[in-house]
């Protein structure tokens, strides 16, 4: 592990549904009753995070899971000056050293890149940028302006040898498609090596478990409805998976000519994704491989993703369409149900 961790202050925060109306997220310092969860709420990697765990080990695990948050993103973070992406970013062409999971994570993306023909491309960032997405300061940017700045997007270009990095002159990355994902698995780990069988994590719009509830039935995990703010559109039943979403009413902002604009840019062009899907969830075992099919997904749109799915069949999606439809895989059927006034059907891969 590279770094000293970071610690932030903890902010408490009632978000998600399977906490159930009745409990408050606290955070436990004592869990003498190993049927009862230890809970921890906590902010990081500029997302409201909800730790629960249940075992006589949990406190424990609660406490290395949140510490293992703070280091990653002192490592991962694109924003905090010597973190390793930052030093890339600030390279000017130079090779960087780098931390074993700065270089798990630019492979995943580098393989995923490749699997989506470049639908997940980390080198957009200067793109994003330009936008305003990683400032709050939104505008259109000029045409010419979006066709300079793609001129360097190209995730081939990054090379990477042992732990040393290397980004060509006035290239960038930003890693805030995979880093949630990884970091859900990273507290799976840990929640296993300290014996929890039972657990379930909310990192922004991620959430992954480990095992099912503690009388054995699985977790049930409600999906944003993308037209209706705060409000939820189907329950997926889960064990032991990730279920990870990404929307096009995360990071918005509506232009002067009153269309909306959102974060998910499409590396071909430089401008918000928009091939007919305003929400893509994932569902998988690996919770950063979900997170990183959920942005390239999106980009896609909905037929080339039912194309990626049919030679990838070892995931399960939930689509909706713009036109306010939801789509979802054959394998989350029994599991999958919808509380929506729109209409669902399954997707047909064969």
């Amino acid at each position: 592990m590279c770094g000293k961790i970071k610690k932030l202050p903890v902010i408490l925060l009632s978000l998600f549904l399977f906490w159930g109306c009745n409990e408050k997220n606290t955070v436990t310092t004592v869990n003498e009753n190993k049927n009862e969860p230890v809970l921890r709420d906590v902010f990081a990697m500029d997302t409201y995070m909800n730790l629960k765990a249940y075992g006589s080990n949990a406190e424990k695990a609660i406490e290395e899971s949140e510490n293992r948050i703070y280091e990653l993103e002192k490592e991962l973070s694109a924003t905090l000056e010597e973190s390793d992406i930052w030093m890339l970013d600030n390279s000017a062409g130079k090779a960087v050293d780098v931390c074993d999971d700065t270089v798990t994570l630019i492979k995943k993306a580098l393989e995923i890149g490749d699997k989506t023909g470049g639908a997940l491309d980390i080198t957009i960032y200067p793109v994003l940028k330009e936008w305003g997405f990683t400032t709050g300061e939104y505008k259109i940017p000029e045409k010419n302006r979006i066709d300079e700045l793609l001129k360097n997007v190209d995730y081939r270009n990054i090379s990477i040898n042992n732990n040393t990095i290397s980004l060509p002159e006035n290239v960038q990355i930003d890693l805030g498609a995979l880093a949630k994902g990884y970091t859900g698995d990273e507290i799976m780990k840990i929640m296993k090596s300290r014996g929890v069988t039972s657990a379930i994590v909310s990192l922004g719009g991620n959430v992954q478990s480990l095992g099912s509830k503690t009388d054995g039935s699985p977790w049930k995990v409600a999906v944003r409805d993308p037209f209706l703010e705060d409000k939820d559109m189907c329950v997926v039943d889960i064990i032991d998976k990730a279920v990870i979403t990404s929307g096009n009413y995360e990071r918005f902002f509506y232009g002067e000519d009153g269309k909306k604009y959102w974060h998910i840019i499409d590396p071909s062009d430089g401008y918000p994704a928009d091939n007919g899907l305003v929400s893509v969830t994932v569902i998988g075992d690996n919770g950063l491989e979900c997170d990183a099919l959920s942005t390239a997904l999106f980009v896609l749109g909905y037929d080339k993703t039912v194309e990626f799915l049919r030679s990838t069949p070892q995931y399960d999606v939930i689509l909706v369409t713009d036109d306010r439809k939801i789509y979802y895989t054959q394998g989350i059927a029994s599991s999958f149900k919808n509380i929506s006034d729109m209409p669902a059907e399954v997707i047909s891969v064969d």
